[in-house]
């Protein structure tokens, strides 16, 4: 009984190379790096010699444990080339300069030989990276995702351990996904026709769509004092160039709201600015 306790008793102690999740969404996309995170600890981690923790020219795991996932919800573009949704293990070859990052499909890949086991079938990605040096040496290795663009389609996956920093940059598209959300979704809810009009118009696709959007929006029964929504209307038209219309749709806009028993919400000053800058 004594040995079957101290069998199975064992200890937590800290891991040499803690676990580390990196998270963000780009656009829709769900995009995730799920890796382990050696430190330096005074070692030489890339180089020519034989001194170096990891010689330049050798397939790499980018990471400690079993290695490091990345994971997209969606279909992404990334370094420029398509990548399916689902799990991918970043491998990457350290240079002096450009490195080479690789995503690989199969995730069990033995690393204790991985040079032996790789093979180029289960190459999905393999593009150059420049890598750089940080202003300061990174003691434990690290990921990131960052970078997004204003319109939310570009981010960077940054890594940086040691001496070494590198980017590499991925690409998602959503407009199929929100297409297909607004013919389900504006049946059934009809505020999802000023949804629908609003993402149009802030990212500069069909305005005619979008105005048509938000008319059939106005014209149901109730909508047409909606001067929140009519001020949209007035800046599609604005975009449009149908500067008239723009005028005359921002002046209702303030007329109903200056009737408003709620107040004007700060429309009058918006319809105002926005009329001011078709004169």
């Amino acid at each position: 009984m004594l040995t079957c306790i101290l069998t199975h008793a064992q200890i937590t102690v800290p891991s040499p190379s803690p676990a580390g999740s990196v998270y963000s969404k780009v656009g829709l996309t769900d995009v995730t790096i799920d890796y382990h995170r050696p430190k330096v600890r005074d070692r030489i981690i890339f180089g020519a010699g034989e001194e170096a923790l990891l010689p330049y020219g050798n397939l790499w795991r980018t990471g400690a444990g079993n290695g490091t996932i990345l994971t997209l919800s969606t279909d992404a573009k990334i370094a420029g080339k398509e990548v399916k949704a689902g799990k991918h293990l970043i491998l990457t070859i350290p240079e002096e300069e450009d490195w080479t990052f690789i995503l690989y499909s199969d995730l069990d890949i033995d690393g204790a030989n991985l040079s032996g086991n790789f093979t180029e079938d289960n190459v999905e990605l393999k593009t150059t990276v420049t890598a750089t040096t940080p202003a300061e040496e990174v003691q434990s290795l690290t990921f990131q995702i960052s970078d997004i663009s204003d319109d939310n389609t570009t981010a960077n996956i940054v890594f940086s351990w040691s001496d070494v920093r590198f980017e590499v940059p991925i690409e998602v598209s959503f407009d199929d996904i929100v297409l297909q959300d607004i013919a389900n979704k504006t049946v059934v809810e009809p505020i999802n026709y000023i949804r629908a009009a609003s993402y149009y118009y802030t990212y500069d696709k069909d305005l005619d769509q979008a105005l048509t959007w938000v008319n059939t929006y106005l014209d149901m029964e109730g909508h047409d004092t909606h001067f929140w929504y009519m001020y949209l209307k007035a800046q599609i038209l604005a975009k449009l160039g149908k500067k008239k219309e723009a005028i005359k749709t921002a002046t209702r806009s303030i007329e109903l709201a200056e009737k408003s028993p709620r107040g004007d919400l700060g429309y009058t000053k918006k319809n105002k600015a926005l009329i001011a800058s078709l004169k």
